[in-house]
This record gives structure tokens, C-alpha cells and sequence, in this order.
């Protein structure tokens, strides 16, 4: 019986966004935290006396990284390495573009496996033959996994990709190395070892597992939860017998939702905020949490609310620091609340605004019109801004749910202009 571990999308020194700009924000926790979070892998390996780690790609983030995080990351594979723990891993969409990637040497202890076509390597101590292609390029479009070869007869065979499987064309994942689930499992490997999608998912749970362990440190508001690694054990017929989930993230994202109904005036929303938070900080165990406050549904205090959302906020940091001792802050203030009494839709027709409303809910439903509209007319508007504020702030036009937000932001501004809200449909 041994174990190994499955990670995949580390994002090496990424921006977390949405932190720290202000310069009130938890910036110590927020800048390192993907590093800490690797620190925590290596722990986590030697600890339960791992056979090798498998990392199924982006280890960097694109081309916003210098040599010195490159070395960084080597010395930390080093010190597995004088573990007596090996590493395999496989070339990203964000590593393909990576300078440090392309040009750094790796030492022995790293196996970087092939992106010129499938390469499989054996571990003939553990009877364990592990196959894997990286990518070439960043957009990978072709479907990797019907190239693989099939299974090799009596051997736990592991097999690496990076892929956006059969996800949803509407994911906020690029369709990268697409591939069917009936694929996967034709090739007949005990362990499919996934990466590039961000949500911990459990694509097949029998005989053949197929696994999204999920990034490592989440990176924003939308990827929330825990976030870490997959300890996979393999008994003694060479068969996977367990597969694990183990947290490795120290800055951990929630969105705390608060029900408008209950809400009657500010004071009212502090202390929805307190009670909720609180079981949120609670489950986070020690780590630093941020969280987005959400109000929906009907509320008495629905102008209130919308009129004073700076000082809210305000207010809002405030109680988190106070029940948070530092380790709870508060990311943004969305208000979704509606007026008890909300005006007709009929009573906007004619109206600019009302029509607004209208477009604003026509878009945040279709994806297709919408990522048609940031890629047409917002284009020379995406031109315009520096590089630096696209790498770092995370500003990303090709991605559905970062314009969604970015709706969902101006939709409560242009109701407030209205005095009140249309009716839900």
C-alpha cells in the first residue's frame, strides 16, 4: 500500500483579487498566500510519507512571474525530492506562455512530462506507470486524451491532464483539450489526474476515478470554499482505495448571504452580518476568510440600503474586525434587495432607465450575447487599459462570470436612479 498526491493549478504568486489596494485590506495575508500554500503541499507530503506528487499543471500564472518565483518553486520541489518524494507534472494553459517555464532548468527530481505527445513513465517499485502530455501552446483546443494510448496491463496506470473535460460551454473555464467522459474511460487507467478547472469535482467515483482536486489557494470572490489537494492511497492490489480531500489554502473566500426580509435598517443588516459571518469564520479553521456581503429579496430598509452603500461597507469592516480579531474582512457590499411595494413593470415601459434595467437582465442571462458584446464593443475598451492593471487586478474580458459581476455591480447604481425596483420576473 502507498499514497500519492494530486494537485493541480497552484498559480504561482497570482494577485489575489479584490485585497490589499486600498491599503486597508489584509495585505500580509493576501500577498504570499499561494506560496504558503505550497509550503503547506510539501507538508502535507512528507507528513504522510507520499510516493511522488503529481501536479496536472499551471504552476505559474501566465507571464506575470519573474525567475525568482521559479527558483523558489525548485526549492521547495528539492525538498521533497530530499524526501525521498518525486514529481511529475505537466505543462498548463498558463505555463505554456510562461517564460520561467519554458527556460528555467529543472532538476532531476522534477519529471516534466512531454508536450510534444503522450509520454508515459514507469515507477517499477510501486507498479505504476504514469502518462501524461502538457501543453505546447496556451490554447490547446485539440482533444489530448483520444491520443493517449491505452491502458498497460498489470499496472495502476495514472494518467495526467489538463482539460476542461466535457464542462459546460458557459463555465468560466476555457474550453482547453476538451474531451467526453466516455474517452476517459475507454482507456481503461485506474486514476485520471485532472487539472485546470478550479472547483474540486468527482467526474467518476468507480473503478477508473477521474478527479479535479481544484487549485490549491483560491484566488478571488468566485472561487470560494476550500481549496487544496486530493491524498490518494493505493492498496496493496495496486487499486485506488481512498481519495482524500485536504485543505491547503490560508486565504479562504465565502460569500455571506444575509436575507433581506429580516433586515429593517442598518442595524439590522450589522447584526445578520455578525451572525452570519461569525459561522462562516468559524469553518474556516484559523484561516484569514474574506467574504462578499450579499442582500437579496424584499426589504423595508431597500433604500436605505442602496443610498448609503460606502458607509455600509464601512460599517461593515468595522463589526468584522471586531469578530474577526483581523483574520475577517469584508471584500464588497452587493446589494440585490427589492422594495416591498417595487413598481410595475408596465410603469417603465417608455422609460430610459427602465429599458436599461431591461438590456442589463437580458445580458446577465445570455452568455453568448454577452461575451459578444465585451468581444465587439468593448474591445477597444479592453485596448486602452495598461497591462498591468489586466494581469494584476485580474481584469478579464474572455471570462462570463467576471462581466456578469461587473453587471451585477452597475444594475442596483441605475435602480437607484429609478427610486425603485421592477417587479422580479
Amino acid at each position: 500500500m502507498f499514497k500519492f498526491l494530486h494537485a493541480a493549478d497552484i498559480h504561482l504568486d497570482s494577485p489575489l483579487s479584490g485585497l490589499g489596494r486600498s491599503g486597508d485590506g489584509p495585505a500580509d495575508e493576501v500577498r504570499g498566500a499561494t506560496r504558503r500554500a505550497l509550503e503547506n503541499l510539501v507538508t502535507l507530503a512528507i507528513a504522510e510519507g507520499v510516493k511522488f506528487v503529481l501536479i496536472a499543471g499551471d504552476v505559474y500564472d501566465g507571464d506575470c512571474l519573474d525567475f525568482r518565483a521559479g527558483l523558489w518553486f525548485i526549492a521547495r520541489m528539492q525538498e521533497l525530492a530530499e524526501a525521498g518524494i518525486a514529481v511529475y507534472l505537466i505543462r498548463g494553459n498558463h505555463d505554456a506562455e510562461n517564460r520561467v517555464m519554458r527556460n528555467l532548468d529543472f532538476p532531476d527530481s522534477i519529471r516534466r512530462l512531454s508536450i510534444d505527445g503522450p509520454e508515459s513513465v514507469a515507477i517499477d517499485d510501486l507498479g505504476v506507470m504514469i502518462h501524461g502530455q502538457g501543453f505546447k501552446q496556451q490554447k490547446v483546443i485539440d482533444d489530448l486524451a483520444a491520443g493517449y494510448p491505452s491502458a498497460t496491463r498489470g499496472l495502476l496506470n495514472i494518467w495526467m491532464l489538463h482539460t476542461c473535460a466535457d464542462g459546460d460551454e458557459k463555465s468560466p473555464h476555457a474550453r482547453y483539450a476538451p474531451c467526453s467522459l466516455d474517452t476517459l474511460r475507454s482507456k481503461g487507467y485506474g486514476y485520471w489526474a485532472l487539472g485546470h478547472v478550479h472547483t474540486r469535482k468527482t467526474l467518476c467515483d468507480r473503478s477508473g476515478r477521474i478527479e479535479f482536486p481544484g487549485n490549491i489557494q483560491g484566488r478571488h470572490i468566485r472561487e470560494t470554499g476550500a481549496k487544496g489537494c486530493l491524498l490518494v492511497t493505493v492498496d496493496d492490489k495496486g487499486e485506488v482505495k481512498e481519495v482524500d480531500f485536504r485543505p491547503l489554502d490560508v486565504v479562504r473566500w465565502e460569500k455571506c448571504r444575509i436575507d433581506g426580509e429580516g433586515v429593517a435598517d442598518q442595524d439590522g443588516l450589522l447584526d445578520s452580518f455578525s451572525v452570519e459571518s461569525g459561522r462562516l469564520l468559524d469553518e474556516a479553521d484559523g484561516r484569514t476568510l474574506v467574504v462578499r456581503v450579499e442582500v437579496h429579496g424584499p426589504s423595508a430598509a431597500h433604500a436605505d440600503l442602496m443610498a448609503d452603500q460606502p458607509e455600509l461597507i464601512t460599517q461593515l469592516r468595522s463589526r468584522a474586525l471586531q469578530i474577526g480579531s483581523g483574520r475577517l474582512w469584508v471584500e464588497k457590499l452587493k446589494i440585490a434587495t427589492t422594495a416591498n411595494e417595487p413598481r410595475e413593470v408596465e410603469e417603465l415601459s417608455g422609460d430610459a432607465l427602465g429599458v436599461l434595467i431591461e438590456t442589463i437582465d437580458d445580458y446577465r442571462r445570455d452568455a453568448d450575447a454577452l461575451m459578444k458584446l465585451a468581444s465587439e464593443e468593448l474591445e477597444s475598451l479592453r485596448k486602452k487599459l495598461p497591462a498591468e492593471l489586466l494581469c494584476r487586478d485580474r481584469v478579464d474580458f474572455e471570462d462570463v462570470e467576471w462581466l456578469r459581476e461587473i453587471l451585477d455591480a452597475a444594475r442596483p447604481i441605475v435602480e437607484s436612479k429609478l427610486n425603485a425596483t421592477p417587479s422580479r420576473r
